[in-house]
């Protein structure tokens, strides 16, 4: 090998250091990588001294080509050292299985030295100028920017485990590691300037990042009136063409967004990459639906995004309403605000009228503030679950027509069983445990692991605690970067200091605003009264008969957004991935990062509205929808023992409605479906109008409680009828439904349902689809694969 370049030696060097052609492998690495010249001139050196026969020798594993390299040996005096693995048996294993693989194929060195049909030239050829030559080994194979076929291009890769890869993404974001950025409102109306305060680096209190300026909150009347000049910014297609374009900008800006995301959201390398590229690939993906959309703007939406994703959601939420053609208006997270800034001044740049995007920075008095305003079509949030319900309620006061599409947190669980591969299973716990620093509302939280496999799995499991580094985020070799906020870090330490007793590992740095990754050892996922938004893990046993139970424990959370299942029986996932009730569920992989348009985002319950974002439903979500206003009915209030018993006797059916399956890469099944939503009461008003939402509502599935006076129907196991008209004060007390279809003056019915407490519950009018969205990802090559990559080679759907 090369000291000091390990990756040019393990995707390059291989077969060259076999025959101890050191001149040619120094040759084709300046000539490669550049920079191996510059950066390595003591590995440069050693491997001079390799070509002039002094400083290399051979190596062999013992009991494996003894003849071969004794010629080395004895004929040309050259050392040859010879060496053997050492641990258990079940270790070993698959070490000499991989080595019996790679010496045993038709391409490898030790197989073609010892078969005389293959030239001698051919053994010595330069395995590096061969691939070259080639070029694209299989033109019928898709290769990384055309995963999507000719849909869309895939937003552009950045491998920060490949040197040249490495050097670019440093040299994109150096000039940017000092610069004081700043943010302000940029908005129609005048006057609109609050406070000014210092944007601070959550990893390095002596980084000033910025500054920014806030929107006064008596500003924002005017610009919500002054956004409705911007509805029907453009049409359809030139909406596209300047989404596009702002993702060509995004990705020419990288090194500026990557530099924002390190310093003012305290993201890890890898996190900021993929934070472009889903900002890019919400871009492009909602591009494409704004020209085909069928359907009007819906008029003025207030959009407000969360600090974990600064960018990718932030950019998210506009992007899908300005393709809508509605008018936006941005209020970023008060920890992230200039990272947003820079976003929206590429937006303008590319043509989105200022009226049509207006950025209104800002904490929560700009929210409320924002909210608050009459004739808003609607509000797209991303945070907590108690916030998302302040906004319902204040909505149903001021504006009961809008739309709130919220995606919340979630006590997210993942289940291994015995059968599991434990280092698989390890390593996805440590990705959807602790990457960024557990701050995802896709993170693991609750490990549920069969005790047969679990002392083995906990002894894994802390080794590769210990071995992630938690540090500052700049550092490429960090794997756990800050979390947000004094306020953050007070809430998870203080959840760790309460359950000191039963924490089993605690690894890295807890200074500043750092928190070490931990793990807690508890009965279940019911002990737990909130999410705790850090590197936190909570993890419990289970016996293999008891699976159904943790399933049911899992449910009954409330909660319903990411699970994680390791298993290699078939029939184990198809039984768990049906009982389970959330939005993404995952198998033998981990379970955050969801891809655009190919893992579409969102849950249920506690955990969100829906539509899922970056998914078919979600620009067509946004527009403008018929709100029948019928006259109110005649009648007696239906009792509500009746509705209630009508309720608790009917069921939705248990069954998919329709499934997609999502592009993706080769070794990856990702299928979209849709379900019904669950209970629907259908209240009319009046017999006619119920009667037609109740035959849309058992179309899709969901068990019906049709309420109007003089109503008749014969029961079922998916329907009842109550004679009456629904109670608004009734309403806000019933339990066990999931949708309220009416299309009658909504006031009354808006506010009872937002004074509930528990899930946001949707009222909705005739003709719109009271459904659930859910999408099941599974790692197809960690049971044995599939012949999806050879099938490939013959013939590529996509390709068109």
């Amino acid at each position: 090998g090369v000291p000091g370049f390990p990756v040019f030696t393990r995707k390059a060097a291989t077969d060259v250091c076999y025959l101890g052609c050191a001149r040619m492998l120094l040759d084709r690495a300046e000539r490669l990588y550049p920079q191996f010249a510059t950066h390595n001139a003591h590995t440069v050196s050693a491997v001079i001294a390799m070509a002039d026969g002094e400083a290399y020798e051979f190596q062999r594993l013992h009991g494996m080509g003894e003849a071969l390299y004794e010629v080395a040996r004895a004929d040309h005096n050259v050392p040859c050292r010879i060496y053997a693995p050492v641990g258990a048996h079940e270790d070993l294993l698959a070490y000499l299985v991989r080595r019996l693989l790679e010496n045993g194929a038709n391409s490898s060195f030790a197989n073609q030295l010892v078969d005389h049909r293959v030239e001698p030239e051919a053994v010595a050829s330069d395995p590096i100028s061969a691939v070259l030559e080639v070029g694209v080994p299989n033109d019928k194979l898709r290769q990384p920017p055309a995963l999507y076929g000719a849909s869309r291009p895939n937003a552009e890769g950045w491998d920060l485990f490949d040197t040249v890869d490495t050097a670019r993404f440093e040299a994109a974001r150096a000039p940017f590691r000092g610069t004081k950025f700043f943010a302000e409102p940029m908005v129609v109306v005048e006057g609109a300037r609050g406070e000014t305060s210092e944007v601070i680096n959550p990893a390095d209190a002596s980084d000033l990042v910025g500054h920014v300026t806030d929107l006064a909150p008596g500003a924002a009347a005017g610009v919500i009136e002054a956004a409705a000049a911007g509805v029907g910014w453009a049409d359809g297609s030139e909406r596209a063409a300047v989404l596009r374009q702002v993702a060509d900008l995004y990705e020419a800006s990288a090194g500026e967004l990557f530099a924002l995301a390190a310093r003012e959201a305290g993201k890890i390398g890898i996190d900021v990459v993929a934070e472009l590229r889903e900002a890019v690939d919400f871009l492009r993906y909602y591009a494409n639906a704004a020209e085909t959309l069928d359907g009007e703007p819906a008029g003025v939406w207030v959009a407000i995004s969360p600090w974990n994703f600064p960018l990718a959601i932030f950019t998210g939420q506009i992007a899908a309403s300005l393709a809508a053609g509605n008018a936006v208006v941005a209020k970023p997270a008060v920890q992230t605000p200039l990272i947003a800034a820079a976003a929206v001044k590429l937006f303008h740049k590319a043509g989105v009228p200022l009226a049509a995007l207006q950025l209104c920075p800002g904490g929560g008095a700009v929210g409320a503030a924002l909210t608050s305003q009459p004739g808003l079509a609607g509000v797209g949030f991303t945070g907590s679950t108690a916030t998302a319900k302040v906004i319902d309620r204040q909505l149903a006061k001021t504006a009961p027509d809008a739309i709130l599409v919220a995606e919340t947190g979630g006590l997210n669980a993942m289940i291994v069983d015995s059968t599991a591969l434990p280092e698989q299973a390890v390593r996805d716990i440590v990705v959807s445990a602790f990457q960024s620093a557990g701050q995802r509302c896709s993170a693991l939280r609750v490990l549920y692991v069969q005790k047969d496999v679990a002392e083995r799995t906990m002894t894994m499991l802390k080794g590769a605690m210990a071995a992630l580094v938690t540090g500052a985020p700049w550092d490429l070799a960090t794997d756990v970067g800050p979390v947000i906020d004094t306020a953050a870090k007070a809430k998870i330490a203080g959840h760790i200091e309460k359950h000191r007793a039963k924490v089993i590992a605690s690894e890295g740095r807890a200074d500043g605003l750092f928190v070490p990754p931990s793990v807690i050892k508890v009965g279940g996922i019911e002990q737990l009264e909130e999410e705790i938004f850090g590197p936190v893990l909570h993890v419990a046993t289970f016996e293999a008969d008891q699976i159904g139970d943790v399933i049911e424990a899992i449910n009954g959370a409330g909660y319903g957004l990411t699970f994680g299942l390791h298993t290699r029986i078939d029939d184990r996932v198809e039984d768990v991935v049906g009982a389970v009730k959330v939005g993404n569920c995952y198998v033998n992989r981990n379970q955050i990062g969801a891809i655009v348009g190919s893992q579409p985002f969102g849950g249920e319950g506690l955990s969100g509205t829906g539509p899922k974002a970056g998914g078919p439903l979600t620009v067509t979500h946004l527009t403008k929808r018929p709100r029948p206003n019928l006259p109110e009915a005649a009648g007696p209030a239906a009792s509500r023992e009746a509705v209630q018993g009508a309720i608790d006797a009917v069921s939705a059916e248990d069954r998919v409605l329709e499934f997609t399956d999502m592009p993706g890469p080769t070794g990856e099944s990702n299928r979209l479906t849709v379900h019904p939503r669950g209970v629907v009461i259908c209240a009319g008003p009046g017999l006619a109008a119920a009667e037609r939402q109740a035959k849309d509502a058992r179309a899709d599935g969901n068990g019906v409680v049709m309420v109007a006076p003089g109503v008749k129907g014969a029961p079922s196991p998916h329907f009842r009828a109550v004679d009456g008209v629904l109670s608004a004060a009734d309403l806000a007390s019933l339990s066990r439904f999931a949708g309220v279809v009416y299309d009658g003056e909504r006031a009354a019915l808006r506010a009872a349902l937002a004074e509930r407490d528990g899930a946001i519950i949707p009222l909705v009018s005739s003709g719109e689809r009271l459904v659930l969205e859910r999408h099941l990802c599974i790692d197809t090559t960690a049971a044995g694969g599939n012949a999806k990559l050879l099938s490939s080679t013959e013939e590529d759907p996509l390709a068109a």
